[in-house]
């Protein structure tokens, strides 16, 4: 599945599976791929929210509604809840709607944006976050590669 992926794009996946392990949770969920591209791509992190501050308490709300369990290995491999699984489906989805070769970081993020019942989801809408803006943030940096 993630032989389409870019590099950056599989590094979401690690780093979700980080924060997953972090958290204690016993397998990687949407707001987990939400951290890993916070982290991944502070480029459109930054086009979205604005600043660090932004991210910063997109992670402090995470925190708060994550139940506090105890840190897992990172060598434990965690599986892909349904609702992230079909956030990467959706991602390929959106590549493909988009006649790209490749899953980015941003055909994630637009794959969060169409998985309404996730907690990611509601955090992105909380915060204004649209797929139409994704598009938009992403046709300016193809257009304008030497903005931030």
């Amino acid at each position: 599945m993630f032989e389409r992926f870019t590099e950056k794009a599989r590094r979401v996946i690690f780093f979700a599976r980080y924060e997953a392990s972090q958290f204690g949770s016993p397998s990687m969920e949407t707001e987990h791929l939400l951290l890993g591209i916070l982290r991944e791509d502070k480029g459109l992190s930054f086009r979205l929210f604005g600043s660090h501050a932004g991210v910063e308490s997109i992670r402090k709300q995470i925190e708060g509604m994550s139940p506090k369990r105890e840190k897992i290995s990172t060598s434990v491999d965690l599986p892909l809840t349904d609702e992230a699984k079909q956030v990467l489906l959706h991602a390929i989805e959106e590549s493909e709607s988009m006649h790209s070769e490749h899953v980015e970081t941003y055909h994630l993020m637009l794959g969060l944006l169409r998985q309404e019942q996730s907690l990611a989801f509601q955090i992105l809408r909380e915060r204004g976050v649209t797929a139409d803006q994704v598009r938009d943030q992403n046709r300016r940096v193809f257009w304008n590669p030497e903005e931030p």
